[in-house]
């Protein structure tokens, strides 16, 4: 009897803090909670607000850093399905080989390795969300094992021979344009108008500048609770910094910033001084100084140009080089390997997030 009581305490304690936690996720990624007033901003959130009842796939289109997973938690947190999964997967960081395994899961046996069943991404996501970032940098292969996902509604597991029927909604985003990575042959026709059922344009923070002070002190308050600081605000002329900024870094960028200015600041305002030498000045050329010829080169060729040149002036440090191109270091450290480029350190004093 006293056993029975202590698992039912224990089931009820487990249910609240599930409660407790399904809530923080409400709040954190609700739409009101999306900073933005800009016109463009404020066109993407009434797009968010209007697919966020449906079940309808989502195509989110914007820059590294312009904070596409963000809208995509918000999609799903705001949906009917808010009670279940929200899994993401950067398809920038799978290596091609493991693609299928991550989706689709596998059975004891269907590969060196396989001991026991494993679920994929589609399986452990039923009847909720899955996030598929970076969705340009699928191989083609999965691009057509997608579709028939989407067409049929259905996955088999690696070396499996039964039909597992699913119900996912799937929110892809990328920084590619998708219309000419399919003329260019690297994108699935059929597969893009499946995924653009509706589509959210995220504009780069240089392009909605009037929403930086709003975004900069979200972020300072933010950092302020974090590291017991009591931050009142940030002076005028950090502001004007701040916003004559081109950010190429986006949002992710304006947040490091942010965080620093609190940690390095001495009082309760956030001054010039505070993010001095974190910022370039709108006069000064862009540190890769890089330029794209007008013609007779393959978009493949100028990235590696472009990330060589990264590392070259990062010391071949991948840390540095990922921040200069405004890239995550999961995301250059893998289109680096890929290249099969010698040289670069993947660290220095321990692995950048």
């Amino acid at each position: 009897m006293l056993l029975t009581v202590k698992r039912a305490l224990e089931r009820a304690e487990l249910l609240r803090q599930n409660f407790q936690l399904r809530k923080e996720l409400y709040d954190k990624f609700r739409i009101e909670g999306i900073v933005g007033k800009s016109d463009k901003m404020t066109e993407a959130i009434e797009i968010l607000k209007k697919v966020s009842t449906s079940s309808a796939t989502v195509l989110i289109h914007g820059e590294s850093g312009t904070g596409k997973e963000l809208v995509a938690r918000a999609i799903h947190y705001n949906s009917p399905r808010r009670s279940k999964p929200f899994t993401a997967l950067n398809c920038s960081a799978i290596p091609e080989n493991l693609f299928e395994s991550e989706l689709f899961g596998y059975e004891p046996g269907a590969f060196t390795g396989a001991l026991s069943r494993k679920a994929g991404l589609f399986e452990a996501s039923n009847n909720g969300t899955i996030f598929l970032d970076e969705i340009g940098d699928m191989p083609q292969l999965m691009q057509s094992k997608l579709l028939r996902v989407l067409q049929d509604k259905e996955v088999r597991r690696l070396g499996g021979k039964d039909v597992i029927k699913i119900d996912v909604r799937i929110i892809a985003a990328t920084n590619k344009d998708l219309e000419k990575e399919m003329s260019r042959g690297n994108f699935r026709e059929d597969l893009y108008y499946r995924l653009k059922v509706v589509t959210i344009e995220l504009p780069p923070l240089r392009e909605r500048r009037t929403d930086v002070p709003e975004l900069a002190d979200f972020f300072a308050q933010k950092y302020s609770k974090e590291f017991g600081r009591r931050i009142r605000g940030i002076e005028a002329p950090a502001v004007r910094a701040l916003s004559d900024y081109g950010w190429p870094g986006n949002i992710r960028q304006l947040e490091s910033v942010m965080e620093r200015a609190v940690l390095m600041s001495d009082g309760d305002i956030i001054r010039v001084k505070d993010i001095k030498g974190e910022l370039r000045t709108a006069h000064q050329a862009d540190p890769l100084d890089f330029d794209i010829p007008d013609e007779g080169i393959k978009f493949e060729e100028l990235e590696e140009r472009l990330m060589k040149k990264a590392m070259a002036k990062a010391n071949g440090v991948v840390a540095k080089a990922s921040k200069l191109l405004g890239m995550s270091y999961k995301t250059f450290w893998y289109r680096w390997e890929k290249m099969n480029v010698s040289g670069g350190t993947k660290k220095e004093g321990g692995k950048e997030d």
